[in-house]
């Protein structure tokens, strides 16, 4: 059976030992905002210059809920035979993405709970070809968690309040 991503250019694909599985996102050269997915254009300054960047592959629940019934079709392209899955909002160092889950059960997740990304088959095509789109897993051991790239320094959005020490 062949196996291919949900998108390209969502994930690094196919996701080996010397190429582990990451988002690909997107950096503004010149304001420095990380997007996910990858954007050529800036919606902080609308700069057209961006670089790619993969983004880390742990963060942290921020939120989730239950999707417990069949969305409607179109927009819905998933297996028939439908079953109870978790989306959520996933902290990573860089930025929030929002991913499915792979925990359905809501009293096994909770908000600041490590995640680790991975893959989870989506849908089987009629050729047989299996597709497969990232999501987030429960992580046991958040030391594990591989270093992000490194950011350009954050570029402030306004001036720093003023404190009384510094009124005359």
């Amino acid at each position: 059976m062949t196996t291919q991503p949900v998108a390209e250019g969502l994930f690094t694909w196919p996701p080996t030992d010397s190429a582990p599985l990451r988002l690909i996102g997107s950096a503004c050269t010149a304001c420095g905002l990380v997007s996910f997915p990858a954007a050529p254009d800036c919606v902080r300054c609308a700069s057209t210059e961006s670089t790619e960047r993969l983004l880390s592959d742990r963060g942290t629940l921020w939120t989730y809920t239950t999707q417990n019934f069949r969305p409607p079709s179109p927009p819905y392209d998933g297996p028939r035979a439908f079953e109870p899955y978790s989306v959520g909002y996933v902290e990573l160092p860089e930025l929030l993405v929002e991913a499915r889950l792979t925990e359905p059960d809501p009293e096994k997740l909770r908000i600041g709970q490590h995640m680790r990304l991975t893959l989870v088959p989506y849908t089987v095509r009629d050729d047989g070809t299996e597709v497969v789109t990232f999501a987030f897993a429960p992580a046991e051991d958040p030391v594990s968690a591989e270093e992000p790239v490194p950011a350009e320094e954050p570029v402030p959005t306004a001036a720093p309040a003023k404190s009384e020490e510094d009124t005359p």
